[in-house]
């Protein structure tokens, strides 16, 4: 039994909290570069405070974040140490076309990405590429609203054109659009949304996701006619909701909050929109528009895997004012008094992996890829960089076992499993460096201060065993 033999180990990033060079190699300005740290981050997220370009008095940390775009070559050589079979990374839109609607894209970006692809298999690494982690260029944004506006499906498609085309050969794994589901928590940061006073926020919200909806299918279509070979697949936050309690209302508002989260993933992985949604958005006087050519391409170019990210489970009640709340990805869940928390607040619960595993599992019958997981906390490195992570070890070696049982023994089809920011990079929720979770520590602090030496963890040495064992050995 066990993992699969081509069974895909490795680690993810996103280009806007490790990459940097924000203003080099023709790049253009983008949403994620406008998101500061501080106490005005949440609001700029989610669309409520205008924030379009750099101001006095913040700090940006996606300008320069760890500076892979100068480091990859060492980074890509550590990950190739560790023994990664794949290296979960995206494209920095606005590197390849730098306002977003420009007819011919960025050569000096293009050529970025296909020296970085070519680095990977130099050490027998499959990239495996997300074409938007929440990166829209700011001129998408100014000129024609993000996302809300039914010509980014246009850019975005010539856009996946130019990335299939180019590195074809070199990238066989895509994924669409991060976390897609996120559009209703962060809706800025995940489809460049900024809301205008007394605009109807859900409306807006649903629209643009239908745009991302279409297309991701739109891509999904061009990467099959450019090269049968190419996989590709639908992203989504995911963690199945426990309820509250055995009340029918804390059940029923549990399945509520899942069907929220899977209503993106049923439209990606079964070419419709599911009726519950369409029943939820009419209830709420929400009209979305979308042509019969919009539905003939969702119902014929569905994802062939669905990757996903779980870092906690979540819970639900029917009324939820009297119960204690604790953080979450993004946005809060009520505690579970059952589990341990991390120090951001997130609920660490191994089982809940499996339990999220097996409901996509039943739910689409699609391979699943885990490309999200792991454990942000505080690290204090010794005079070399060396940290002693055994925290860290300890969350990944029980999800890991956890990701195991439900192959073994539910059945579950699992293409790989990718760590999150296997190198410690920004983080997406708070902007901060100190919440950490790589095998390699970086010399960078909340305010942009430190060296930018890599350093390897105890942790590194660790994943380097497992992926030795493909998951066989877990023990510390």
């Amino acid at each position: 039994m066990g993992f699969r033999k081509d069974f895909l180990w490795g680690g993810a990033t996103a280009a806007n909290q490790c990459e940097g060079g924000f203003a080099e190699g023709g790049r253009g300005l983008a949403n994620v570069d406008v998101i500061p740290t501080g106490p005005d981050r949440r609001s700029i997220i989610t669309g409520k405070k205008k924030m379009f370009a750099f101001e006095e008095g913040y700090f940006y940390p996606a300008k320069e974040a760890i500076d892979m775009y100068h480091h990859y070559k060492e980074d890509i050589a550590l990950f190739g140490e560790m023994g990664f079979k794949t290296y979960r990374l995206s494209i920095a839109w606005s590197r390849i076309f730098p306002k977003g609607d420009e007819s011919e894209p960025n050569e000096e970006g293009l050529r970025f990405y296909e020296d970085l692809f070519k680095e990977c298999h130099k050490y027998g690494i499959e990239p495996l590429v997300t074409i938007t982690h929440f990166d829209c260029p700011m001129h998408l944004i100014e000129e024609y609203g993000g996302w809300r506006n039914r010509k980014l499906i246009h850019f975005y498609k010539r856009l996946c054109s130019v990335l299939f085309t180019r590195y074809k050969g070199l990238v066989k794994y895509w994924l669409t659009f991060n976390e897609i589901n996120m559009i209703l928590h962060a809706p800025f940061l995940g489809a460049g949304l900024c809301f205008e006073e007394g605009e109807n926020e859900e409306q807006v919200k649903y629209q643009a996701a239908h745009h991302e909806l279409v297309a991701s299918a739109e891509a999904t279509k061009i990467a099959h006619e450019i090269d049968p070979e190419n996989k590709v697949g639908c992203m989504l936050a995911a963690a199945s909701y426990y309820p509250y309690s055995c009340r029918p209302e804390d059940v029923w508002e549990a399945k509520q909050k899942d069907r929220g989260n899977y209503f993106f993933i049923d439209v990606q992985s079964k070419g419709a929109y599911p009726a519950y949604a369409l029943k939820e958005l009419a209830r709420k006087g929400i009209e979305v528009e979308m042509t019969s050519e919009d539905l003939e391409v969702l119902k014929k170019h569905t994802v062939d895997f669905i990757s996903f990210s779980y870092y906690a489970s979540r819970v639900a009640a029917a009324e939820d004012s009297d119960v204690e709340k604790t953080a979450g990805n993004l946005f809060p869940t009520i505690k579970n008094p059952y589990l341990q928390a991390s120090q951001w607040g997130w609920q660490i619960d191994p089982l809940g992996l499996r339990i999220t595993m097996n409901d996509l599992y039943d739910r689409y019958q699609k391979p699943l890829f885990i490309v999200e997981n792991g454990l942000g906390a505080v690290d204090v490195p010794d005079e070399s960089g060396y940290v002693e992570d055994d925290y860290r070890i300890d969350y990944l070696a029980s999800h890991i076992q956890a990701m195991k049982d439900a192959v073994d023994e539910d059945g579950v089809d699992l293409l790989g499993y990718t760590s999150w920011g296997c190198i410690d990079l920004v983080s997406a929720g708070t902007g901060e460096m100190k919440k950490r979770y790589g095998f390699i520590y970086v010399d960078r602090d909340n305010e942009g201060n430190g060296t930018l030496k890599r350093s390897k963890k105890k942790s590194f040495h660790w994943y380097k065993k497992v992926i030795a064992s493909n998951g066989e050995d877990l023990s510390n």
